[in-house]
């Protein structure tokens, strides 16, 4: 597994044009896994921050019971249209929970200059990246680029 640093580090084109596809629209997807085996999809605001990719969420959602149980989860961009403008990105992994009040502090100034607005008390994850996938339809044709940790 890697941070969001490391896959910078590894594949800075991919990691860059992920930066945008997740932080842009403001909101992304998080599939999680029920208790009952079934996957939940959510929305979540993603901060990418200190190489990290930040997932905060209120701590009793369902979502946060979810990763709190299992911490596998796929971060997914938003899709605006059906023809998939701009490419679908996703990030495979498992969460791992943020307690140091430090990182929390810095999660929350970057949150607070994006959107404008500071919880009190949110748990948050930051995601362990397992694999990472862009496609994008163009042209009659379908492009794929795929990225893992060196084991």
């Amino acid at each position: 597994m890697a941070s969001w640093g490391e896959f910078e580090a590894a594949e800075a084109d991919l990691a860059a044009l992920g930066r945008r596809r997740l932080e842009e629209p403001g909101v992304v997807l998080v599939g999680t896994l029920r208790r009952d085996g079934w996957p939940r999809i959510s929305p979540v605001e993603p901060v990418i921050e200190h190489g990290e990719l930040y997932l905060g969420m209120m701590p009793g959602s369902r979502k946060a019971v979810d990763l709190r149980r299992d911490a596998r989860c796929i971060v997914h961009s938003a899709v605006a249209d059906r023809h998939g403008t701009g490419g679908d990105f996703k990030v495979y992994g498992r969460t791992r929970e943020i307690d140091d009040p430090a990182e929390l502090e810095r999660y929350l100034d970057a949150l607070e200059a994006r959107i404008h607005w500071r919880p009190s008390g949110p748990y948050l994850c930051a995601l362990e990246i397992e694999q990472v996938g862009f496609v994008e339809f163009g042209g009659g044709e379908k492009r794929v680029r795929t990225w893992r940790p060196a084991d």
